[in-house]
C-alpha cells in the first residue's frame, strides 16, 4: 500500500530519535521514526542516516492485532502512538535485521503486570533519499516552529515582565500615599481629640466652680437662720410665759 497524506485529513505526526543499544554495545545508535497517525491506522518512515525503511499499519491489520490483544482500534492506535512518539524509559526498543534488507520494529511494554511485546516489520523504502528527505524537512520545520514558539514566549513573558513592573512601582505608589493618607487622618483626629478633651476639661473646671458657689450659698443660708432665733413653737411659749397666766388652762 503506497502512503497517501491526502488519505486522511486529521493525521497527527511524531518524529522521534529512538536511542538504541549498538551491537558491541560500547555506544548508542540513534535511528527516527517518523509517525504519521490516523484514526484506524498509520505509517511510519524510518531512518539511521544511510537507509530508510517504511511500515504501513493498514486498517486491517491493525484490526487485526488489536483484536488478538483484546483491544479497540482506537485504543491500539493510541498505545503505538505513545511508545513511537515518545521514548519511553521503561521499555526495551529495537530494531533489528529481519533478512533481505528488511527490519523488525519491536518495543515492550507492561499490561497488568505482564511483560507484553509489539513488533512491525519495515520494508526497504523505494527511495530512501526522498524518505530522509522529510524526515529532515519535518524535523527542520518543527525545530523552526519551536523556535517561533520560543520566541513568541520570550516576548510574551517580557511583555508581562514590563506589566509587572509597572503594576508594582503604581502599588508601590498607592501603598506610599495610603499610608500618607493615614498618618494625616490621624494626626487631623489626634487634634480635634485633643481639643475635645481640652473642651470637657473648662467645661468641668466651670461646673465644678459653678457647683462650690451653690454649696457656699446654701451654707451662708443656713448661718442665717439659726442666727434669727427658734422656731414658732418656741416663740408662742415664750409669750404665754411673759403674759404671767397662773390659770391651768393657760
Amino acid at each position: 500500500m503506497e502512503y497517501n497524506p491526502a488519505r486522511n485529513a486529521d493525521a497527527r505526526h511524531t518524529c522521534l530519535k529512538l536511542e538504541l543499544p549498538s551491537a558491541s554495545g560500547r555506544s548508542n545508535a540513534s535511528i527516527f521514526i517518523r509517525g504519521t497517525w490516523f484514526t484506524s491506522h498509520f505509517h511510519l518512515s524510518i531512518t539511521d542516516g544511510f537507509d530508510a525503511w517504511t511500515c504501513e499499519g493498514s486498517d486491517a491489520e491493525v484490526r487485526q492485532r488489536a483484536e488478538q490483544w483484546d483491544q479497540s482500534v482506537s485504543e491500539y492506535i493510541a498505545l503505538a502512538e505513545r511508545y513511537l512518539g515518545f521514548q519511553q524509559p521503561d521499555s526495551k526498543y529495537g530494531f533489528e535485521d529481519a533478512g533481505k534488507g528488511h527490519r523488525r520494529l519491536s518495543w515492550t511494554f507492561e499490561k497488568e503486570g505482564t511483560k507484553l511485546e509489539w513488533r512491525w516489520k519495515c520494508q526497504p523504502s523505494s527511495d530512501s533519499k526522498q524518505n530522509i528527505v522529510e524526515i529532515l524537512d519535518f524535523l527542520m520545520d518543527a525545530n523552526i516552529r519551536l523556535s517561533e514558539e520560543v520566541i513568541r514566549k520570550t516576548q510574551s513573558f517580557e511583555k508581562l515582565k514590563v506589566e509587572a513592573e509597572r503594576c508594582l512601582s503604581q502599588s508601590q505608589t498607592f501603598s506610599n500615599e495610603k499610608a500618607e493618607f493615614e498618618s494625616a487622618a490621624y494626626a487631623k483626629f489626634i487634634d480635634v481629640l485633643n481639643s475635645k478633651k481640652a473642651k470637657l476639661r473648662e467645661l468641668r473646671d466651670r461646673i465644678s466652680k459653678i457647683n462650690g458657689k451653690a454649696v457656699e450659698d446654701d451654707e451662708s443660708s443656713d448661718k442665717a437662720q439659726r442666727f434669727d432665733g427658734g422656731s414658732d413653737d418656741e416663740n408662742a411659749i415664750e409669750m404665754y410665759r411673759d403674759s404671767g397666766s397662773d390659770s391651768a388652762d393657760a
